[in-house]
This record gives C-alpha cells, sequence and structure tokens, in this order.
C-alpha cells in the first residue's frame, strides 16, 4: 500500500501494486509518497546543479574480484570509464544495515545507532533486527537533500528490513515486493523495474538503491566455497539489469545528468559446514558466566551483551575473552569502543577466521555458508560513474575510503554541510 500526501496533507490510500510490462511478466511496483516537505527549506551551502541527479547503488555483498569484464561487464565498464577507488572497505560490523546507515548518514555506528544487523536488545531481552524506522538515530541525505534544498528523493531497497530502518526518510519510497520467501528481498529484476518507474513518476534528484540478488544468492550458495555457481550467476544477473537501467537512462535523455556512485557494503565469504563457532553453547558451559551474556549472532561476527550485576561486570568480560578467544575459528575479539560502534554493540564483539561463521545460540542457528561481518569481507568495489560532465574518467584512486564517505559526498554534491560527519567526500571523483 502506499499514500500521496494531498493538498490538506491528509494521506490517501491509493493501490500499492503498479504493473509494469516486461516479457509478459509482470513487476509489482508500489511507492509511497510522504506529505509535501515545509514550504521554506535552508539554503544549502552551495547552489544546487539543475541538472544533477545522483543515484547511489549498492551491489549488496559485492566481492572487489567480482569487479571484471566476465562477471560484471556493465560494472567494470562503468568503473573504467569513471573514477575507480582501489583500497575501498567496509565498516566493522561488515553487514548490510550498519553498512547502509553509514553511507546515508554520513556517521558511524556510534552516532547513528546501527552497528549490526542484529543486537541484543535489553528492553525486550532479546535479540533482534534493527529493522525500525526509529533505529536509525541521525539525519541522512535522504531526508537532509528533501528537507533543506526541497528536492525530491527517493529509496528503492531490495530488502525488507531495509525499507523498515529508512521509513519516512525519502520523498518517494518503493516497498519491496513481491518478497522471496525466507531471503525477505525482492529479486533484482523487480528492483531495477521499480527503479526506472520511480524515476519516470517522479524525477528524483537524489535515488538510494539496494540490490540484493548477491548477497541472497551468496549466502545459500551451497558450492561457494569453489565453484560458486547461483553466486556468479546472481552477480551476471544483476549487472545485466543495471545495463537494462543505463539504457533506460539513456534512451529518455537523463544519462547525461547522471552521477552514479557504486558500491557494496560488504563482501562475502564461505565456509565448510563444520567450520562452525557456537560461543552460546561456550559460555552455557562456564559456570562463571552461564547466564550473564546475551548473544545476537551476526555470521561473521558475535556481539556480547553483559546481564549481570554491575560490580561483576569487569571479572564476567575478562573471563567471557578467555571462554570465546580460545574457541576454534574466532579471529579477534573487540571492545565495541575500538569500532566506534556505540552502545547498541554490547560489551564484546567477535569475529571469526577466513572459512568460519558464527552459528549461536545453537550450532543448527545459522546453516548458511555464505557470510559477513569478520574482516576478511571488509573489501569492496567502489566507483563513482554515470553521463554526467563533473565526472573524471579514466581514473584510479589509491586512497582508502570507507562506505561512511558516500554521505558526505553526497552532501558536497548537493550544496549540504558535511562538516560534522564523520565520512570525507570522494572529491577526486568529480571536477568540482
Amino acid at each position: 500500500m502506499c499514500t500521496s500526501g494531498n493538498a490538506s496533507h491528509r494521506p490517501t490510500t491509493i493501490t500499492r501494486r503498479e504493473a509494469l510490462a516486461g516479457a509478459g511478466l509482470m513487476a509489482a511496483v508500489g511507492a509511497t509518497v510522504l506529505a509535501d516537505p515545509a514550504p521554506v527549506w535552508a539554503s544549502p551551502v552551495r547552489p544546487v546543479a539543475d541538472d544533477l541527479d545522483v543515484y547511489v547503488i549498492v551491489t549488496d555483498g559485492m566481492r572487489p574480484d567480482e569487479l571484471n569484464p566476465v562477471q560484471s561487464p556493465t560494472l567494470h565498464r562503468w568503473a573504467a570509464e569513471g573514477t575507480r577507488y582501489s583500497q575501498a572497505s567496509s565498516i566493522m560490523i561488515a553487514e548490510t544495515l550498519p553498512n547502509h546507515a553509514a553511507m546515508v548518514t554520513g556517521v558511524l555506528p556510534a552516532r547513528n545507532g546501527v552497528p549490526s544487523n542484529s543486537i541484543w536488545d535489553h528492553a525486550v531481552g532479546d535479540e533482534r533486527t534493527l529493522d525500525r524506522p526509529d533505529d536509525l538515530r541521525a539525519p541522512t541525505v535522504l531526508d537532509r537533500i528533501r528537507t533543506e534544498a526541497g528536492l525530491t528523493t527517493a529509496s528503492v531497497l531490495s530488502k525488507d528490513y531495509l525499507h523498515g530502518l529508512f521509513g519516512g526518510r525519502a520523498s518517494v519510497q518503493w516497498a519491496p515486493f513481491p518478497l522471496v520467501p525466507i531471503t525477505d528481498h525482492s529479486l533484482d529484476w523487480f528492483t531495477i523495474e521499480a527503479l526506472k518507474q520511480t524515476v519516470t513518476d517522479h524525477s528524483p534528484r537524489f535515488t538510494f538503491v539496494n540490490l540484493g540478488d548477491m548477497d541472497r544468492f551468496g549466502h545459500m550458495d551451497l558450492s561457494g566455497t569453489s565453484l560458486r555457481l547461483a553466486r556468479n550467476q546472481a552477480v551476471y544477473n544483476s549487472d545485466h539489469k543495471l545495463w537494462e537501467f543505463e539504457q533506460f537512462l539513456r534512451s529518455t535523455g537523463r544519462w547525461d545528468r547522471s552521477v552514479l556512485i557504486v558500491l557494496a557494503d560488504h563482501g562475502m565469504d564461505w565456509s565448510e559446514p563444520m567450520s562452525l563457532i557456537s560461543a552460546a553453547g561456550a559460555i552455557d558451559a562456564d559456570p562463571a558466566i552461564r547466564g550473564r551474556f546475551g548473544v545476537a549472532q551476526n555470521g561473521g561476527a558475535d556481539t556480547f551483551a553483559y546481564l549481570g550485576p554491575a560490580h561483576e561486570r569487569d571479572a564476567s568480560l575478562r573471563r567471557l575473552r578467555e571462554v570465546v578467544g580460545g574457541l576454534p575459528g574466532v579471529n579477534r575479539l573487540y571492545d565495541p569502543a575500538e569500532l566506534h560502534l556505540g552502545d547498541r554493540a554490547g560489551d564484546l564483539i567477535a569475529t571469526c577466521h577466513p572459512g568460519w561463521r558464527f552459528s549461536d545460540p545453537t550450532p543448527l542457528s545459522n546453516p548458511i555458508p555464505g557470510n559477513h561481518g569478520h574482516e576478511v569481507t571488509l573489501g569492496i568495489p567502489f566507483f563513482v560513474g554515470g553521463g554526467h560532465r563533473i565526472i573524471r574518467r579514466g581514473q584510479v584512486v589509491d586512497r582508502p575510503v570507507w562506505t561512511v564517505d558516500v554521505g558526505s559526498t553526497v552532501a558536497r554534491l548537493f550544496g549540504l554541510d558535511h562538516r560534522s560527519m564523520d565520512g570525507a567526500p570522494a572529491l577526486e571523483a568529480f571536477h568540482l
């Protein structure tokens, strides 16, 4: 279902589904149009160009080595014709929600409130996913461009929990549909069709896009440790849909207006069936810390929240470090402050070695071979392409960049103040 602001600013209910013809198939597209922003906006720091449309396209879970002319010819060409950053990285924890939150807010999890996909929530006494609009504690470029510059923004996000986290931020937002059972995401075919329809109907000046097939098929690919059959097909299929999006932009006269900031939120690692770590089981087996910690399992990382008496916290954490750090497959232990994760990340973070995965609370809780969150999945592709004249062509930049730099880059392009952000604009990619 979608709602649209009318003249009296009361939402009216209209149909959620909008048919799109294509090869005899129909893509169901729903968009939520927020009420009109306030009639007076703050003045941007710099004037916004009238011929600039910016798209942040997140190829969810893509690895840097998959940006090649065989698996992803369109993306490889866009990168070669624009500016590619060779040392690009996720932020920790290397998962979908924290890195998308970093992209749109330009600040680290300690400030935006999203340190991982799942946290131990003391208020509910259990693990939960950060998928609510009020879980995001910082302003985003989606709402800042809308309210400060008075321009239309859009979110086209294939994953249901991403749509939930960013609810109400953009002028126009697509509710992913249809959702694949279990994965709770909409296939990239539907997502790109929804993107084209959103651009056609609303002409957003800034659009934030998530394509989830690479990640979802990578998680489930039982051949992932070697052949990666499903994963490779997903990369190629998603790349082809992006080729179709390029043709759409060209045919509608929008290509020369377009800046495409393309990156992944994290990479992917695959493990053998028995290469798993059950930290909850080890905690339950130790009388000194049994019942003292809540565990949130995030595939390549676990977060631990202390539940016991305050005066026993330090001793319990020391014992937890001994127990978890001694488990086969555990790579590193972090204090959340080291990673700028904030209070929601609990009291300790554990990551696994390449080829391993966490499975909590039981060894059967995480059967999927493809996982991320740990250090080996930090590397990502990151480039700026498109047809706009401000893009610098055919260059490779070797300085490190992170997902958190996206927010400040977008803010700079739209003339918004980004001095308080943690990220730095990717200025090497533009003639500004």
